[in-house]
């Protein structure tokens, strides 16, 4: 039998735990993110008060032990998913901002970008669930960055001449927001599409980004 070399046994002990360290951070991501899906689907389903954690593990497929593993409670998941898809949006906006052409069109996509996610948030839960979980830190983190983003795409259409001068733009940035908050109430998408027209109008930019 041919000998282990001393740099053959370095290089098995310096990987295999790393390989190893992936694999299982894999299969957590992967359990992570099958008990956040599982439970939006059976609290969409069953309702908020409905749901335990004892469904949640059986519907998952894993063992009420490794839910417990990963989340104390029903509402610590609900949390962990609304955050996520709270950064969903943020990345998704992120993207808007950050797209080609000049400022005037990127304001009014990220404009049109936050109409249709209020609009389709407003689709998707119940009051009590609303209330649940808009709170906590990772609430006031967004919004702040919320607040932010729309600033500095704000602040680049009037660096550029196409954004009224008369109000800062970190105060139309909080206008924004609130005039595109109703969008969630809006009884179509076509009615979302000229609430940001009108917003658009009101930061005196045409609409549109073509």
């Amino acid at each position: 039998m041919k000998p282990h070399r001393q740099d053959d046994v370095a290089t098995y002990a310096s990987t295999v735990p790393k390989l190893w360290s992936e694999t299982i951070e894999g299969h957590r991501r992967t359990v992570h993110e099958a008990i956040l899906d599982t439970t939006w689907a059976l609290v969409a389903e069953h309702g908020l008060l409905s749901v335990t954690m004892s469904q949640i593990a059986e519907a998952t497929g894993i063992g009420r032990a490794t839910l417990y593993k990963y989340f104390p409670d029903v509402e610590a998941i609900l949390a962990a998913g609304h955050e996520r898809h709270v950064t969903a949006h943020l990345e998704r906006l992120g993207e808007l901002r950050n797209q080609p052409g000049d400022a005037r069109q990127r304001l009014a996509a990220v404009v049109e970008g936050y109409a249709l996610i209020a609009y389709h948030r407003a689709r998707h839960g119940t009051p009590e669930l609303s209330a649940l979980l808009h709170r906590g830190e990772h609430v006031t983190r967004a919004q702040q960055q919320l607040v932010d983003l729309f600033r500095d795409v704000l602040t680049e259409a009037a660096d550029a001449g196409q954004l009224r001068d008369d109000v800062a733009p970190d105060e139309l940035a909080h206008f924004c927001l609130h005039a595109l908050s109703a969008a969630g109430s809006l009884p179509s998408q076509a009615a979302v599409h000229r609430l940001v027209d009108v917003t658009l109008a009101g930061l005196r930019v045409r609409a549109g980004v073509g």
